[in-house]
């Protein structure tokens, strides 16, 4: 079942928090003069026009960048990630919405490396198209998670594997469970970012706990919540499992996560969480 589009949720709230928490974490590799490679296994179109008729139709982007977009003062983080919006709307009106591919292109150096993976045969094209001639960029009509085994671990040693699905699928918090058994098995020492929506409280929560019981020490939960866990069912909060975060990473986070919070209108149901999620005993 392939029936899930970006485009229709592009630069909503979900994804100017899981594209900020990206952005940190590829400066975060940028620290250091060895080359890193990203693995972003579920791609999308790379970049969305936000006056299509996808975006157009509920305007999700209104709550999310269309809210930071116009503010006069960011702190540090928000203020880096609109830039990079800005950067693909030069003539200062919000258009166009960089998926994450092109947020990671934008800030690889020379030598450093982008694997893309991108099922859908919708979205794919687009996504081949958008970095066509780019030899920093490869672009694979494939399935992230049967990708894994063949791309880990990269040649370079570091790097980033970013995990953000559709959710189509009742079993995704299964899948991606497995996916975390494999990286770790193949790379222990990489970065792996794992994003998920907050549509009922109780699944995100069992998944954690089986993540607990693999046994990695080093695993921070980060969410944001806007609606109330218990309300109607719909897109409630959003949340980001981040595998060997770097260092002090969850400082700049507890920084981060109540100015986005504030920015995004949490108002009286808001809420924020950041959590190590300790091995099970």
């Amino acid at each position: 079942m392939l029936s899930y589009r970006h485009a229709f949720h592009a630069g909503n709230f979900a994804d100017v928090f899981k594209h900020i928490l990206l952005l940190q974490l590829l400066h975060s590799l940028r620290r250091k003069d060895k080359p890193f490679c990203v693995f972003d296994t579920h791609a999308g179109a790379g970049r969305y026009d936000l006056h299509a008729l996808a975006a157009a139709r509920n305007r999700e982007f209104a709550a999310g960048i269309g809210a930071l977009w116009p503010a006069p003062v960011l702190g540090a983080e928000l203020s880096d990630y609109r830039d990079q919006v800005r950067a693909l709307n030069p003539d200062g009106a919000l258009r166009y919405y960089p998926g994450s591919p092109w947020l990671s292109r934008a800030l690889l150096r020379p030598g450093d490396r982008l694997l893309l993976t991108e099922l859908h045969p919708g979205d794919y094209p687009l996504l081949k198209a958008t970095f066509a001639g780019d030899r920093q960029v490869a672009v694979h009509h494939a399935d992230g998670y049967a990708s894994l085994k063949a791309f880990l671990p990269p040649p370079e040693r570091r790097g980033l594997v970013f995990l953000d699905p559709a959710f189509e699928r009742r079993d995704e918090f299964e899948r991606l469970r497995a996916a975390v058994q494999t990286i770790h098995q193949r790379w222990p020492g990489g970065i792996v970012a794992l994003w998920y929506p907050i549509l009922e409280r109780i699944p995100s929560q069992r998944w954690q706990r089986q993540l607990q019981e693999l046994g990695i020490p080093a695993i921070l939960c980060a969410e944001l919540g806007l609606q109330p866990y218990d309300a109607p069912r719909g897109l409630h909060g959003t949340g980001m499992v981040i595998i060997n975060p770097p260092w002090q990473f969850d400082q700049m986070l507890g920084r981060l996560l109540p100015e986005l919070l504030e920015r995004l209108g949490g108002g009286v149901h808001g809420q924020t969480r950041l959590d190590w999620l300790v091995p099970a005993p």
